[in-house]
């Protein structure tokens, strides 16, 4: 009974502490956020949505060049806007209004 005794109240064998990760436990590289993005309509500004999903699939230090980049086209969208069709060039004669507004 004594060898039983001594069975049971051995300890038993010391395990190794656990290691790091190993790589193949490591998370993926960069998520997606899962932003939706809707378009708006204005093709110009689509585009610069559709770029900025590129960042999606970057790492952090890729980011700041897409943000760069679509903020960039954003203005150039916006600047077309204040460029619009309408009359180019000076006045007709000096004076004169720029535009069709006769308003005083």
């Amino acid at each position: 009974m004594t060898e039983a005794m001594t069975e049971a109240t051995t300890p038993a064998p010391a395990t190794a502490p656990p290691t790091a990760a190993a790589p193949e436990d490591a998370a993926p590289g960069p998520q997606p956020l899962g932003v939706a993005r809707t378009p708006v309509g204005e093709p110009a500004v689509d585009a610069q949505l559709v770029r900025l999903a590129d960042a999606d699939h970057l790492a952090v230090s890729g980011h700041l060049e897409v943000y760069e980049d679509v903020h960039r086209g954003l203005r150039d969208a916006l600047g077309a806007l204040d460029r619009g069709p309408g009359p180019s060039g000076p006045p007709a004669f000096p004076g004169a209004p720029a535009s069709h507004d006769n308003r005083s």
